[in-house]
C-alpha cells in the first residue's frame, strides 16, 4: 500500500499497489500492520455504505464526539465524490482547516481521516456508493454535525444544480469553539 500524507497532518491518501495478471488484478487495501507503522488507528469497529441515487447529494459535515471519536477508511467503490475532512484537533496546527480530495470507484483511492475530523460529500455522479470501516461504534447521542456551508470554513463544494441535502444536514448550527 502506498500511504501519501496530505496538507492537514494524520490524513492519508492511501492506494493499493495491484498484482496484475491476465485475469485482473488483487490488492490489499487494509493491513494492521502498517496501519500501526505509520501510527494511524488500525482498529475497525463497523463497516458502513452510504448510498446516494443523485448527483450533487451532500452529506456531512459530520463527527462523533468525545469520548466515541472515530477513525475512517472511506473508499469510493461505485460513482464519484468529492470528499471533505475538517480539522476540529483544538491543539493542531491546522484547527479549521479543511481539505478535500477526489474519490472515484476509478482512482481506488481510499482516505483515512483521524479521529476528531469532520466529515462530508458531495457526490458527482448519479448511483454513487461508498464504503467505510470505522474504527468506533456509533453511539447516535455522540453524533455531531457542521452545517456543509458554516461561514466559519468556507468550504468550496462543487455548483452541482439540484443537489440534495437532508433537512438535518441543513440545520445544523454554525461552529463555536
Amino acid at each position: 500500500m502506498i500511504f501519501q500524507e496530505l496538507s492537514l497532518p494524520g490524513v492519508y491518501i492511501i492506494e493499493a499497489e495491484p498484482i496484475r495478471d491476465d485475469r485482473g488484478f488483487f490488492a490489499r487495501t487494509f493491513c494492521q500492520q502498517e496501519f500501526k507503522a505509520k501510527g494511524l488507528n488500525p482498529c475497525v469497529a463497523q463497516c458502513n455504505i452510504s448510498y446516494s441515487q443523485k448527483a450533487g447529494t451532500l452529506r456531512g459535515m459530520h463527527y462523533q464526539a468525545a469520548p466515541y471519536q472515530e477513525a475512517k477508511l472511506v473508499s469510493c467503490i461505485k460513482g464519484e465524490v468529492y470528499d471533505v475532512i475538517l480539522d476540529l484537533r483544538k491543539d493542531s496546527c491546522t484547527f479549521m482547516k479543511w481539505q478535500a480530495v477526489n474519490l472515484s470507484e476509478r482512482n481506488r483511492k481510499m482516505l483515512y481521516i483521524p479521529e476528531d475530523f469532520a466529515h462530508g460529500f458531495q457526490t458527482l455522479q448519479d448511483n454513487t456508493e461508498l464504503f467505510y470501516q470505522i474504527s468506533e461504534y456509533h453511539h447516535p447521542e455522540y453524533a455531531r454535525g457542521i452545517r456543509w456551508n458554516d461561514p466559519s470554513f468556507l468550504i468550496d463544494w462543487p455548483q452541482i444544480p439540484n443537489g440534495l441535502i437532508s433537512e438535518r444536514d441543513m440545520t445544523w448550527g454554525d461552529y463555536t469553539v
